[in-house]
């Protein structure tokens, strides 16, 4: 039969408490009963201390001693009466001691030169010599300073009374009431513990149950800060990616979708009216044909490049090579094309700085994207500047225009798949709307960063920050 965690919880709690209720219970009857049979002990030793201490205080010896403590044990006889204990010399006001519980016959005494004068049991009787090992074992007894006898214990531990044995009797049972409460209060807290973590993982698993049925954007409420709760924290950040992930998915099947049907209808178009005898192929109408077999052509690769992208199988021929050397490859690229606009390309590269270790083609598909964007956004009269420079341990490259900018609502989806910031000119420029998204999956490949900035009316700056090559510096150019 299968148990919930819950129940687990609760069992494992419930165990705990009565594996330490028991352990105590045994401990304690263990000891308890040698425990206070050693208290008995110790106390009756120090009352016969004092009743010997007494004694010699006002006899001044240890003569009839023996008598004396004889007479004070004798049941039924109440204390300072002559039968009680009182010797026939001894003056009024003798000190004697309580019969009730009496175990002073567990002591017997031995006087200062080691002779005994209270006999204990058949071992040590009266006047036999002790042995100073055996006195040593003792309890000295002084008067004024001096020591005037010795009291040695039996080995033999006495019974119990009844009146201590109920006692023990009622420790045993408060024990076991303490041992139920305990497994009750185990009972208790188990299942409040066992409830307090199980509700976020159920309610875990019915969010991942929907998930599996397709609902995939779930919030479960996080109501602890342990680790539960940073599981439930950790839950709602992969719900989230998950169904963005998603919705990209989706949204970019449907862009390739698009972006491939309109080439496709133009050649079908052409190609039926051709075969039909409509249109005859001219060199004209063949030549629209093969721009639209391009245009899917470029939107193929780029796919492509991105398909390698995510499956980290993008191969990068990385060499040391100088930013300069890059932007002036670039700038030579696209001197003509700014020149026919009106539209100064420059290029700015601070003295001695480091190579840059990346794939060449790579990169310079990456500064191609980012200039043809600046071209095609940036009016007559305007700039394009191309720069270099160290920005702590690494590399910055930047192209900057003066352009008709970014709206701020527009920046935090420049870098994604099929975006747009202007759908009509993105179209009539035959855009596919990844070349933003491939310039970023380069440079990150690099592991580098790429950050825009940008203000309508004010012109946009791309930013490249990669890693240097250590140990290698190139010269600085101006154009």
């Amino acid at each position: 039969m299968r148990r919930s965690l819950s129940v687990k919880l609760t069992l494992a709690f419930l165990g705990v408490a009565v594996i330490v209720a028991l352990l105590v219970a045994v401990f304690i009857r263990l000891f308890s009963g040698d425990q206070l049979i050693r208290l008995i002990i110790e106390q009756q030793r120090s009352e016969f201390r004092s009743v010997l201490i007494t004694y010699y205080q006002t006899h001044g010896s240890w003569d009839g001693v023996e008598e004396y403590l004889r007479q004070s044990r004798s049941p039924g006889l109440a204390p300072g009466t002559p039968e009680a204990g009182a010797t026939p010399n001894a003056p009024a006001g003798d000190f004697h001691p309580a019969a009730r519980h009496d175990r002073r016959e567990l002591f017997g005494v031995a006087d200062a030169d080691g002779s005994i004068v209270v006999s204990l049991f058949a071992g040590y009787p009266l006047g036999m010599r002790v042995a100073p090992e055996v006195l040593a074992e003792g309890e000295s007894i002084e008067v004024d300073g001096r020591v005037v006898g010795t009291i040695l214990t039996a080995a033999i531990p006495p019974g119990l009374n009844p009146e201590e044995a109920a006692y023990l009797r009622r420790t045993n049972v408060a024990l076991a009431v303490a041992g139920a409460g305990a497994v009750l209060a185990a009972l208790l807290m188990g299942g409040l513990l066992a409830r307090t973590l199980t509700r976020p993982l159920h309610a875990l698993t019915e969010a991942t149950q929907r998930m599996a049925g397709g609902e995939l954007e779930q919030e479960v409420p996080v109501t602890s800060a342990d680790e539960i709760g940073n599981l439930t924290t950790a839950f709602n950040r992969m719900s989230r990616e998950v169904a963005r992930a998603h919705k990209v998915r989706r949204q970019m099947t449907a862009d390739v979708a698009h972006e491939l049907r309109t080439p496709l209808t133009v050649i079908a178009g052409y190609i039926e009216s051709m075969r039909d005898g409509v249109l005859s192929p001219t060199p004209e109408r063949l030549t629209v044909i093969y721009t639209e077999i391009e245009r899917l052509q470029a939107l193929v690769s780029e796919l492509q490049t991105l398909t390698l992208v995510d499956a980290g199988e993008l191969k990068l021929n990385r060499q040391p090579i100088a930013p300069g050397e890059l932007l002036h490859q670039a700038f030579a690229t696209f001197e003509h094309p700014a020149r026919r606009k009106a539209v100064q390309l420059a290029v700015h590269v601070d003295p001695d700085l480091p190579a840059i270790l990346v794939d060449e083609s790579r990169m310079a598909q990456v500064l191609d994207n980012l200039i043809s964007n600046a071209l095609r956004y940036t009016p007559a009269g305007g700039r394009i500047t191309l720069g270099a420079a160290r920005q702590g341990d690494r590399l910055k490259l930047t192209v900057e225009d003066t352009g008709a900018g970014i709206a701020a609502g527009d920046l935090p989806f420049v870098f994604d798949r099929f975006y747009r910031a202007d759908q009509s000119r993105a179209a009539d420029d035959g855009e596919s709307g990844l070349g933003l998204a491939i310039v970023k999956a380069v440079v990150e490949a690099h592991e580098g960063e790429i950050s825009v900035a940008s203000a309508p009316g004010q012109g946009t700056t791309f930013i490249i920050s990669l890693p240097a090559s250590p140990g290698t510096h190139t010269a600085a150019s101006r154009i």
